[in-house]
């Protein structure tokens, strides 16, 4: 079983810096999103490793389903979830896509620092 999201209908990348990238995906249904993922991902040792995941995938054993129990946060060490996070109260999947984008950029670089901090990155 892989713990990486899924295909979407949309799909897009961002890189914030060099190393340090976004990932937003999502597919929708007559106008409203059935599933999503926003997630940061950094270059280590030469792949794209998540770091923090938002994602609303209710038909998946790993996803969350935001319309029930709100916005959570996977936070990634060593390539793996390292444990969750409570993020807001359950919202339809639509606003929570954007919740979470904004969340996101508000703390990318906490994210980026603890990231780094744990895998001993000191070359930024």
């Amino acid at each position: 079983m892989t713990d990486e999201p899924r295909d979407y209908d949309r799909e897009y990348t961002t890189r914030t810096e060099t190393a340090v990238r976004r990932r937003l995906g999502y597919s929708h249904a007559h106008g409203e999103v059935t599933r999503f993922v926003v997630q940061l991902e950094y270059l280590y040792e030469d792949e794209w490793t998540p770091v923090v995941r938002y994602d609303h995938d209710p038909g998946s054993e790993h996803g969350h389903d935001v319309t029930d129990n709100g916005l959570h946060i996977d936070v990634y060490r060593d390539g793996e979830t390292y444990r969750q996070e409570y993020v807001a109260p359950p919202m339809p999947a639509g606003v929570a896509i954007d919740f979470a984008e904004d969340h996101l950029t508000e703390n990318v670089q906490r994210f980026t620092r603890r990231f780094e901090e744990w895998h001993e990155i000191r070359n930024r």
